[in-house]
């Protein structure tokens, strides 16, 4: 019917090309046109202004030999101002791009080593982005964006890199542990050396107590007692202390067997060799 009246409608977003006698004539905006078909005029086609994307997945080596996937994301529209090019210009648009995305792309990524693939690949991007840009200007097309989306090596490649980046953080880890362990045994030789130290300076005191107390109880008793001397009281105070080790012994459930020789002249000889042993010591000091 809008044929049969000569009007035309133009949707928004698209402009559409106009011939006369199959001569590019003009390019209509969005809304109602009217289109004399019978003085020569007909409507070649629609162009879309809207903003269109294509991803290109393309196969390349790098530097150090391997092969890698490399997908990017074009973003791109026809201008309005440039309608006729981008509408005559190019029979296959996307076709085209691929093309100088292929090319871009086996020029950069041969240059870098795998691991500068994924460090790099803004830069990548940007090199396809500004050849694009020159070339597509020329059929009017503008490039809005272009992303490389993703980096894909090789199924064996990608699964070596995982198991080295696995041994590595193993790696890592047994250095934190050994460290860890290495704080832990200097910190308890450390209390094992303070502890030692410490039971030390009891056991001194205990003994500077003992022979503090022997000490009063020899002069009080050489004092009370007239008559007596201090071997006397050594004596005594020896074989008390050697009934008071018996009882000990006998009063233990879990004491081992001890055999001593008993009696009064024992008792003698354990005193003689106590004191033949302190007047030795003496006499080396």
């Amino acid at each position: 019917m809008g044929n049969l009246l000569c009007c035309v409608q133009v949707d928004q977003s698209t402009v559409a090309i106009t011939e006369q006698f199959g001569k590019y004539q003009d390019v209509l905006q969005p809304g109602c046109h009217c289109l004399p078909w019978f003085l020569g005029f007909q409507l070649a086609g629609h162009l879309s202004l809207r903003v269109q994307q294509l991803d290109v997945r393309c196969e390349t080596k790098t530097k150090d030999n391997v092969f890698v996937n490399v997908v990017a994301s074009i973003q791109y529209r026809a201008l309005a101002d440039k309608a006729n090019d981008a509408f005559y210009r190019l029979t296959n648009t996307k076709g085209q791009i691929q093309a100088y995305v292929f090319d871009v792309i086996r020029a950069s990524v041969p240059k870098l080593n795998l691991d500068d693939v994924f460090e790099q690949k803004n830069d990548i991007a940007r090199a396809v982005e500004d050849e694009l840009e020159k070339a597509m200007s020329a059929y009017g097309y503008e490039i809005v964006q272009t992303l490389i989306v993703d980096i894909e090596p090789d199924e064996h490649v990608k699964r070596a890199m995982n198991e080295i980046n696995a041994a590595a953080r193993m790696r890592l880890a047994a250095n934190e542990k050994a460290e860890a362990e290495k704080i832990l045994q200097i910190k308890r030789a450390e209390g094992e050396a303070e502890s030692k130290y410490l039971s030390g300076l009891g056991i001194a005191r205990q003994r500077q107590a003992i022979v503090d107390g022997l000490r009063d109880s020899v002069l009080g008793f050489s004092v009370n007692v007239p008559g007596t001397s201090a071997k006397d009281v050594m004596d005594m105070v020896l074989l008390t202390q050697y009934f008071d080790t018996m009882k000990e012994i006998g009063a233990s459930s879990k004491s081992s067997a001890v055999f001593l020789p008993h009696g009064p002249g024992a008792v003698r000889d354990v005193a003689s060799q106590i004191r033949d042993g302190l007047l030795q010591a003496s006499t080396e000091h």
